[in-house]
């Protein structure tokens, strides 16, 4: 297949063919690809680490990434992004993906506002899902964020990045030092320097869910450090959650990690009131 300029497209280990950049963030480069040995479309994300990591410290961030995405690809659940393969070739490491087609949380509540409440239940339902089986195998997300929800036309929702940001929460990694996952959704602990846990994805999930069904970010402010300042020190402000969701909402923003919900009774909360006619 030849592209108009007449160059070829990239092939990665010999199967998967580069078709079109999707997106780019901080740490690489997602595409669209060919297998053309199953004959699917799948997503291949290209490692690109930060500028400025000495070498030893790379290899550190590039052996977490591969653990990671393998530990994701043991992750069987309707609302996580199933990985494939792991590929490291030419001294880049590429992680292919399924493919989503599928908006982000962030698009979806730009272009449209705050989302009814009884579809935020349903996103919230399956997005604890997610996390309950990641933290059931050990893993932590830490960015749960609302770019990092997918939301299919159908109603469907896929968490996605899973083994890329935490890659750079290594206590062995100085140069960067960088604020890196989204401050507006940091819980707490994180801020304070604790390592990341499965209470930090749920303070996210909070937070996540506050967006989607008030249409703004509880603690984003106008600043990093006021935004800091906010998760650390502000009650957030709820004026559509209502019912069983904003109990929820609330309950996973709480402060102190150990009085926050549990994963369990958030979704046991969600469903029951599912479960009531209203």
């Amino acid at each position: 297949m030849n592209s108009p300029h007449g160059v070829q497209p990239r092939v990665i280990a010999g199967r998967y063919t580069l078709l079109a950049e999707l997106g780019r963030g901080g740490m690489g480069v997602v595409w669209r690809a060919q297998d053309t040995v199953i004959g699917r479309h799948v997503a291949i994300k290209e490692l690109h680490l930060p500028d400025g990591i000495a070498h030893e410290e790379r290899r550190v961030l590039e052996e977490r990434v591969l653990r990671e995405a393998r530990t994701a690809g043991r992750l069987n659940d309707p609302a996580v992004v199933t990985v494939f393969d792991v590929v490291v070739e030419g001294g880049m490491t590429y992680i292919v993906m399924e493919l989503v087609e599928a908006a982000t949380l962030s698009t979806l509540i730009n272009a449209q506002g705050p989302m009814p409440q009884e579809r935020v239940v349903s996103i919230a339902v399956q997005a604890l899902s997610a996390l309950d089986s990641a933290h059931q195998a050990g893993v932590v997300h830490r960015d749960v964020k609302p770019g990092n929800l997918m939301i299919t036309p159908n109603g469907r929702v896929k968490l996605t990045d899973f083994g890329i940001a935490q890659a750079v929460d290594d206590p062995r990694l100085t140069t960067s030092g960088s604020l890196i996952g989204s401050p507006a959704y940091m819980s707490p602990e994180r801020i304070h320097g604790h390592e990341a846990t499965p209470a930090a994805d749920l303070w996210a999930l909070g937070a996540t869910l506050a967006y989607a069904v008030e249409g703004v970010s509880p603690y984003e402010r106008s600043s990093t450090a006021s935004t800091l300042h906010a998760i650390m020190n502000e009650a957030p402000r709820l004026t559509r959650a209502h019912g069983a969701l904003g109990a929820v909402i609330t309950g996973l923003l709480m402060p102190d990690p150990n009085a926050r919900l549990t994963g369990q009774q958030a979704r046991a909360m969600l469903e029951r009131a599912l479960a009531q006619p209203t």
